[in-house]
């Protein structure tokens, strides 16, 4: 779950999925939240990174942006249910 934030949290959501994209670590949902503030960076990545060649379009579903606990909870739930796995909570 990454909230909204500063240079901070762009490192680590960048870092999250880098390691899952080059396969470092294994894949775990990542869900941003609130639509308005993630869709300029979202329209970025598929307006600029995506079309320069720089990412793939599969890359773009290893996050979700969700507005609702709703929508996270089932993000989470497709996630491992997609990947036969279970949260350990």
């Amino acid at each position: 779950m990454v909230l909204p934030g500063g240079f901070g949290t762009l490192d680590e959501l960048f870092e999250a999925l880098t390691l899952i994209q080059t396969r470092k670590i294994a894949k775990f949902p990542i869900i941003l939240a609130g639509k308005e503030y993630w869709q300029g960076i979202y329209d970025w990545i598929c307006n600029t990174m995506l079309e320069q060649g720089n990412i793939n379009k599969e890359d773009l579903q290893l996050f979700k942006i969700a507005d609702t606990a709703d929508e996270v909870v089932k993000h989470i739930n497709d996630f491992y249910s997609r990947y036969l796995l279970k949260p350990n909570f």
